[in-house]
C-alpha cells in the first residue's frame, strides 16, 4: 500500500492507496514543531482502527510546501514505516511536465502535483483552481506543459483580515448564503455576501480572463476543501475532484524507479 502525504500550509493530509483507490484518508493541522513521532503515535492509532497493519505500507510520497515540516515526515516514514519516502519534486520522483514560467523552481510542489493529475486525468487544456491557504489558479495546456496561474487569498484569509482589522465586525461562519440577495439586511449578512459572492465574482472574473487569454476550450478543475461549497453557486466548474492533489500523488509514485 502507499502512503501519500500532502503537507499545506493549514493541513497535513494523509491518505493511504490501494493502487489507484483511497482506503483511508486523514488531516491533522499543520505544525513544523511537530515530531516524528507525534506523528506516528497520532496516525498509528487512525490504522488501528481501521484494521490495517502498518507492515502493509511500503512506499511513502510526500509533497510539501512547509520546508520545516519535512524533515519530521521523513523521520515518520523511515522510524515508524522502515520506508524511505519519496519527496515529490525531487530525484527520483520527476513530475515529468515542462514548468514553462521564468522561475520554475519556485512552483509549489502542491500546484505542479495537481497539473500531473490534471493532465493525466482529464485531456486538452485546462485550469485547476485549488482552494486552500491561498486559493490558486493554474493554468495547463494539452501538452501537460505549466504555463503559469494566479494566487489570491484565501477565502479564510480574507475573512481573518476582515474581522481582525475592523472593531466591531464579528466573526462569522463561512457558508452559502440563505438567499440569492446581495442587498443585506443585516451586519452578519451583508459580511457573507461579501466573502462568498464576492469570491464568486472573483473567480467567474478570472476565469473568463484565462479562458480569453488561452484562447482554446480550457476544462476548470476545482479541488480543495472549499470547492464543494462553491459549486451550487456557479457554472464555471466543469469537475469538482477533491482528491486531485493525493492522486497526484500516486501517480508519481507509480512512475518512480523502484528502489
Amino acid at each position: 500500500m502507499l502512503l501519500a502525504i500532502d503537507a499545506g500550509n493549514t493541513n497535513v493530509v494523509f491518505a493511504l492507496f490501494e493502487g489507484r483507490t483511497i482506503k483511508g484518508r486523514w488531516r491533522i493541522a499543520t505544525d513544523p514543531r511537530r515530531t516524528g513521532d507525534e506523528y506516528a503515535v497520532w496516525l498509528m492509532q487512525l490504522l488501528t482502527i481501521r484494521g490495517i497493519e502498518r507492515q502493509r505500507i511500503g512506499q511513502i510520497i510526500i509533497s510539501t510546501v512547509v520546508p520545516r515540516a519535512l524533515h519530521n515526515l521523513e523521520v515518520l516514514a523511515r522510524n515508524y514505516f522502515g520506508v524511505e519516502p519519496l519527496i515529490a519534486g525531487n530525484p527520483p520522483v520527476d513530475y515529468a511536465i515542462d514548468i514553462d514560467v521564468d522561475e520554475p523552481r519556485s512552483l509549489g510542489s502542491d500546484r505542479a502535483v495537481n497539473a500531473v493529475a490534471a493532465h493525466a486525468k482529464y485531456p486538452g487544456d485546462v485550469i485547476i483552481i485549488d482552494f486552500g491557504t491561498a486559493t490558486t489558479f493554474d493554468a495547463i495546456d494539452f501538452n501537460g506543459a505549466y504555463k503559469g496561474g494566479i494566487i489570491a487569498p484565501g477565502l479564510n484569509l480574507s475573512l481573518d483580515a476582515l474581522v481582525g482589522n475592523t472593531a466591531k465586525l464579528p466573526r462569522i461562519a463561512v457558508e452559502v448564503p440563505a438567499t440569492p440577495s446581495v442587498i443585506g439586511r443585516n451586519t452578519e449578512d451583508q459580511m457573507l455576501i461579501g466573502v462568498f459572492w464576492g469570491y464568486v465574482a472573483m473567480m467567474e472574473g478570472l476565469i473568463a480572463r484565462m479562458r480569453a487569454e488561452i484562447g482554446r476550450p480550457a476544462k476548470v478543475i476545482a479541488t480543495g476543501g472549499l470547492a464543494v461549497l462553491f459549486g451550487e453557486a456557479t457554472d464555471i466548474f466543469d469537475v469538482i475532484d477533491p482528491d486531485l492533489t493525493l492522486e497526484g500523488l500516486a501517480i508519481l509514485a507509480e512512475r518512480a524507479p523502484a528502489s
